[in-house]
Order: structure tokens, then C-alpha cells, then sequence
């Protein structure tokens, strides 16, 4: 489970440091850090989605602007709250890096007007569940998330491999270079920056691999024509369209999403000093999640998720305030509307996008791997987990293996995530194991007899 922090302080006034305000001459600057310490996840998933849809400079500036705007709108409706809706802690909105992988996985596979509609329907059952939460996150302990995310991962890194080498599967020797370089920055800037810094070296592996095309001449950097300000396209992919089967992937993984929630909340309040009350926030976070995610199905985006990932920055800084979180939200926003930084953005070249995708994507692999670690994989442990996998790896390995079966075994057989997952959950409920070490908390079914709670695992922005 999520490591438990040692709760702060309260305020010298009596104020708990999430509800503290912060003076003004200060509350740009905090608020920057929080932006660069997160706007490499939606630049990424960006580009990366756009490569792969083969999207439109103009398009692909619409839809960073899209992201931007909802990253924003998240943070501020998660900081500030709205009626039941927002926890009022200091969050931030990503765009789910898992989330797309299966996005995409849906667009390629049945084209994009169902991938926006999944979109929707996912979002739609992530608040459908909210009653049952109890019972659905007993469905998706460690050893069934770490399969399900470490297949996202691997899934993920095939489809960034193919910015690289193109659907033909043969790269230019140049643009893999261009690849390799970008990932070589990347991880030159986690090894040499320090503190709240780090935390962009996605982004500035990305700028480095931009420099690098233009100096070298490995790649161009052409932004979409645009100024001023704008709005982004509403329905970019024509009107959504909407099939069950076809949506499964996300489905299942809005329904995994529910104990990433509860952990990443019961953390966030610990580390601001607010007692952990899962009863009432958890729902709350979740809601906002789905809220955001219906509207960005609407913009073209995947599934968007709140993310405790800025807490470090709150640690560093010792100011834990949600009203930080909140100015992020608004920065965000006008950076999204601001046409010439989205456009400038989307002429970065696919093997630069590519290269930071295949980073970011092997982190999430890693994540699987790391929560498969804190499930006892041993005797019939491990009898779930390989089986699962197996069933998962399939699809990727030999494409061809369901051509012959029909439409809904295809659709259900052929996707990696759903195959392995679902088998996964088969066997771990078979074979009666819970997929915890011993001593793990489990989430309380009723905590205030109110409300229930919802955890869930997503995968990096």
C-alpha cells in the first residue's frame, strides 16, 4: 500500500496547512514549480497520441490546448471543490498515461469516434460504482494491478516504438538516433538535476532532443500556424460512438482505478495534516475525475486522473497548501488557451516524442513490476499471476493467434490488458488469494457508514 507520511503541522493561527492561504508575491512562483514539475505527462501523452493517430499539426495543438485546459480545470475543481465534487486537497490533473495506451489501443483497433465514446462510458462507470466501492476494489489487489499496469507498459512501448520506426516497423537510422539521444537526455536530466527540477526531466529530455534534430539536422521542428487565443475543438473525431465490447479495456481499468484513488487520498491528507477520511474524500476525487474525464471525452482526450505525484513538491517547499494547487489550475489553463504555445508544441518531431514516450512508458512497465513486489507471488500466488500474463502477452506476441474467432472473443481475447486482467481476477478469486502480504491494511467497506470510498491504480501521467 501507499507509504504513510508523517502528518505536518498545523498553521500557527490554527488554519490546517491544506486550508492555509499564501501570500501573493509567493503564490506565482509555488504554483510554477507545481506546472513544470507536471506538464511534461500531458505534452507527452500529446504527441504521443497524435503520432499515432497520425493527427494534424492543427489538430494536435487543439488537443494539447484541450488538455492543458482540462489538467487546469482538474487541479482547481480537486483544490477547491465544488458541492460533493473535489476533495479540497492540493491535487493535480493528469492525463492517465495507462489510460491512453488503451485509448489508443481502442482507436487503432475500431477507430477513433469508439475510442471517444469508451472515453465516456468509462468515465460514466467510474461513477455508477461509487456505491459498490467496497466491493469492486477487492476485485484488483497488488498482484492483479501489477499484471494489468505492467501490460499497459509493455503494450505502450510497442505502440511509441512505432513513432520511431513508422507502421512499417523499419525506423530511419536517423530518427532512431533522434529516439535514442532524446532518451539519453532524459535520463542524463533525472542523474544530474536536483529537487523539484528532477521532476522535468521528461520535459527537458524533450527540449534537448528538439535542439538536437535542428542542430544536427536529424529532425524538424515545425509548429502549426496560429496566434493569440483560442478555444479547442469540440468532438475532433466526429460524433463518439458507442460499443460496449469495444470499450472494455477502459471500462475495466476505470473500475482498477478506484484504489489508486484511495491511496494516493489517504496519503495527500496525511502529508497536508488533515485526518484521512476516506468515506468522504475518496468519492469526492473520483467523481472529479469522471467529471473531467466526460468533458475531455468530448475534446478528443483519454481518461484524466488526479495524481498525489506533486506531493514532493509540497514536501520540499513546506508549503502545503491547496490554494497552490489551485493557482497551478489556472496557470494551466491559460497556457492551454494560449494558441502559440500549443502550436509551437506540436511541431516537435515524432522521434523526439517517441523517444520520451518509450521513458514514460517503461515507467509504468517498472510500476507493474514494483506492485507485482508487494503481492505474494509464491505457491498459487504465483499460479494467478503467470497464467494472467501469459494470457496478456499473447495478443502482443502473435496478433494473428483470434483472427479466427468471432467478433466478441476477438474483441475481448485480442486485447492484451483485458485478457490478462480478467484472468487475473479469475484466478486470484479460484484459487483464494488476495494477492496482499500479510499485514497489508484492506480498505474499510463502510468507513463512516455515510459514504464509501473508492482506491484504483492508473499508471503515470
Amino acid at each position: 500500500m501507499t507509504r504513510t507520511a508523517a502528518p505536518a503541522p498545523a498553521a500557527a493561527s490554527g488554519t490546517a496547512p491544506a486550508d492555509a492561504r499564501v501570500p501573493a508575491r509567493r503564490l506565482l512562483p509555488l504554483a510554477a514549480q507545481h506546472v513544470l514539475a507536471m506538464i511534461a505527462a500531458p505534452v507527452s501523452t500529446v504527441f504521443l497520441t497524435a503520432g499515432t493517430l497520425g493527427l494534424a499539426p492543427g489538430t494536435t495543438a487543439s488537443l494539447l490546448s484541450a488538455v492543458l485546459v482540462l489538467c487546469g480545470a482538474g487541479a482547481l475543481l480537486q483544490s477547491l471543490g465544488v458541492w460533493r465534487i473535489g476533495a479540497r486537497l492540493p491535487f493535480v490533473m493528469l492525463p492517465g498515461g495507462a489510460a491512453t495506451a488503451l485509448f489508443l489501443q481502442i482507436a487503432q483497433d475500431h477507430g477513433t469516434p469508439t475510442a471517444a465514446g469508451s472515453v465516456l462510458l468509462a468515465a460514466a462507470l467510474l461513477i455508477a460504482v461509487l456505491p459498490l466501492y467496497a466491493r469492486v476494489v477487492r476485485l484488483f489487489p497488488p498482484l492483479v494491478m501489477g499484471v494489468t499496469v505492467l501490460l499497459i507498459g509493455i503494450a505502450m512501448i510497442r505502440v511509441a516504438a512505432r513513432l520511431v520506426t513508422g507502421p512499417d516497423g523499419e525506423g530511419e537510422p536517423r530518427a532512431v538516433l533522434l529516439a535514442a539521444l532524446t532518451v539519453a537526455a532524459t535520463v542524463g536530466a533525472y542523474v544530474l538535476l536536483r529537487g523539484v527540477w528532477r521532476q522535468t526531466a521528461i520535459l527537458t529530455g524533450m527540449a534537448a532532443g528538439v535542439l538536437l534534430a535542428v542542430v544536427t539536422g536529424l529532425g524538424a521542428f515545425t509548429p502549426a500556424p496560429g496566434s493569440g487565443f483560442s478555444l479547442p475543438a469540440l468532438l475532433p473525431y466526429g460524433t463518439p460512438r458507442f460499443d460496449v465490447l469495444a470499450a472494455l479495456p477502459l471500462l475495466v481499468f476505470s473500475l482498477t482505478t478506484l484504489a489508486e484513488i484511495t491511496g494516493q487520498t489517504v496519503l495527500n491528507s496525511e502529508t497536508v495534516g488533515r485526518t484521512p477520511d476516506p468515506g468522504r474524500d475518496v468519492p469526492r476525487v473520483a467523481r472529479a475525475d469522471a467529471l473531467v474525464s466526460l468533458v475531455g471525452g468530448l475534446f478528443g482526450t483519454s481518461l484524466m486522473v488526479t495524481s498525489a505525484e506533486n506531493i514532493g513538491i509540497g514536501r520540499l517547499t513546506g508549503v502545503r497548501s491547496r490554494f497552490v494547487t489551485a493557482a497551478a489550475g489556472a496557470l494551466l489553463i491559460g497556457v492551454g488557451l494560449a494558441t502559440p504555445v500549443s502550436r509551437a508544441l506540436a511541431g516537435i518531431p515524432e522521434a523526439v516524442v517517441g523517444g520520451s514516450s518509450l521513458v514514460v512508458y517503461a515507467v509504468i512497465a517498472v510500476m507493474g513490476v514494483e506492485m507485482l513486489h508487494r503481492a505474494d507471488l509464491s505457491g498459487t500466488g504465483s499460479m494467478a499471476a503467470a497464467p494472467a500474463l501469459a494470457a496478456g502477452l499473447l495478443p502482443l506476441l502473435a496478433p494473428g493467434l483470434y483472427d479466427g474467432f468471432p467478433g466478441w472473443a476477438r474483441t475481448v481475447l485480442g486485447s492484451g490488458v483485458v485478457a490478462g486482467t480478467l484472468t487475473a481476477v479469475l484466478l486470484t478469486a479460484l484459487l483464494g488469494r488476495s494477492g496482499r502480504r500479510d499485514g497489508d491494511p484492506e480498505p474499510d467497506p463502510e468507513p463512516d457508514g455515510a459514504e464509501t470510498g473508492v482506491p484504483g491504480p492508473r499508471g503515470p501521467g
